[in-house]
């Protein structure tokens, strides 16, 4: 039986195809899983099978659920399956989540309003429950770390039970151990006889999915087969070039040679709600030096970036070169879509920056070249940009501040491999250059490995 059948899906802007034809099928009990880099196509293929494209983009194509014929051109058709046939687990969960609303309400209202279940809140705890979160129900979703929050946000979607299942970077930003529980409770929906397309950079995943495999590249797919043969065997060069980017294969970096202390910490940790969140640390940081933090979700790690730039109290000592401005200590955040104002295009942001901290425009130019962006994507805003592409705004904008010190929370959790590698290495050369110290957050225990002079793995206090 096959849930849903999509034929020449197409993305246009104008005149201009975003979106060259792609053509799937998804069978009961099989994953479809899209791969590529940020701005590829993989989203625009999401939300025109979902009919949630931004506007001035037109999907074309034919696309049917079930017995339901749809015309991706005119998509409030599709709004009346969603929840009910089709579960979406959104990218960027801060946005889908109401920060208003606690944690097991949000759950609850969708098992209420959608399902029409008469014990709304029960089936809401026993969710949370299933995915680690007894402690959040209680909670706003900007309490929560953005692991918890995804896992939140995919207790909500998939509350009523719907068989198909679009997965948008379901695993982004979850350590090792919850990466295996999404991709078990995943995995458990296909034995059911669900469907389920997946939007991912994470090669784990999909060779844990399983299924067929779509590797995208400008808009094109590329190549094509089942996930067994592309992963093991690929035949074009990108898809080559994709999975040979797993920081696994990378060289180790020179360690940094001895130099003055830019920040020194003795006995440091962070208490919230009277609980202290990990073991007291030790440990110095000199220019151009690298440190990596690794732990689960939740045990502090955005913290004590926060309490190193004085954003949270902490305790212990906490010692920073007084010849350094605090306009030097900066943060990358994690989910960059609430670092940027919504509502202005990207260049009137950072003309604000250069004006506000008097910077010469002319450092723009060589840093978007250097971090391979196109001049024009600062005529968007933050919306029309891809995740990958965002982040790398982001640090453009960290950048043109002269930095001594930067903590980097998940900088590539939004980055495919291939711009992964080049992304952190560039942020890693960068620093090395100019003797901008950095304090990187990470799930991925093989990528501070291969970045950082030191890792430090959290502790439960």
């Amino acid at each position: 039986m096959t849930l849903l059948q999509a034929k020449d899906i197409t993305v246009t802007a104008g005149a201009e195809r975003l979106l060259d034809p792609v053509s799937l099928d998804l069978p009961a009990g099989r994953a479809v899983t899209v791969l590529g880099e940020s701005g590829s196509g993989k989203s625009l293929l999401a939300q025109a099978l979902l009919g949630t494209l931004p506007g001035g983009l037109l999907a074309g194509g034919t696309l049917t659920v079930g017995e339901t014929r749809l015309d991706p051109a005119r998509p409030q058709g599709s709004r009346a399956l969603w929840g009910r046939a089709i579960a979406v687990l959104p990218q960027e969960p801060w946005l889908a989540l109401d920060p208003l609303m606690r944690g097991q309400r949000q759950v609850a209202e969708v098992h209420d309003l959608v399902a029409g279940d008469p014990a709304p809140d029960d089936r809401a705890s026993a969710d949370l429950a299933a995915l680690g979160l007894e402690g959040a129900g209680a909670k706003y979703p900007w309490q929560l770390s953005g692991g918890m929050a995804q896992r939140l946000a995919f207790a909500a979607a998939r509350a009523c039970g719907a068989r198909i299942t679009v997965a948008d970077e379901p695993t982004k930003g979850l350590d090792s151990d919850r990466r295996d529980d999404v991709l078990a409770l995943l995995r458990r929906g296909l034995e059911g006889g669900g469907g389920l397309l997946t939007i991912t950079h994470d090669l784990t995943l999909a060779a844990g999915l399983g299924g067929e495999i779509l590797v995208m590249q400008g808009g094109t797919v590329v190549e094509r087969g089942s996930a067994e043969r592309v992963l093991a065997a690929p035949e074009h060069p990108y898809t080559q070039a994709l999975i040979a980017a797993d920081p696994a294969h990378w060289p180790r970096p020179d360690p940094m040679p001895e130099a003055a202390p830019l920040l020194r910490a003795e006995r440091f940790t962070v208490a919230r709600d009277g609980r202290t969140l990990f073991a007291p640390l030790d440990f110095t940081l000199s220019p151009g030096q690298v440190l990596g933090v690794a732990g689960p979700s939740g045990c502090g790690k955005s913290s004590l970036g926060n309490a190193l730039l004085g954003l949270l109290p902490h305790q212990g000592r906490l010692w920073r070169d007084p010849a350094v401005p605090k306009l030097a200590f900066q943060k990358l955040w994690q989910d960059p879509p609430a670092a940027f104002p919504a509502r202005i295009t990207l260049a009137e942001g950072l003309d604000d920056l250069l004006a506000r901290h008097r910077i010469d425009p002319a450092r723009v130019a060589p840093l978007l070249d250097r971090l391979k962006l196109a001049p024009d994507l600062l005529a968007r805003r933050p919306a029309a940009v891809s995740g990958g592409e965002l982040q790398r705004i982001a640090l453009l904008r960290a950048l043109l501040l002269d930095l001594a010190f930067l903590f980097a929370d998940e900088p590539t959790s939004r980055l495919d491999p291939v711009t992964q590698a080049l992304t952190i290495r560039l942020m890693v050369g960068i620093g090395r250059e100019t003797g901008m110290a950095m304090v990187i957050v990470s799930h991925d225990l093989a990528l501070l490995e291969a970045i950082c002079d030191r890792v430090i793995r959290l502790m439960p206090g």
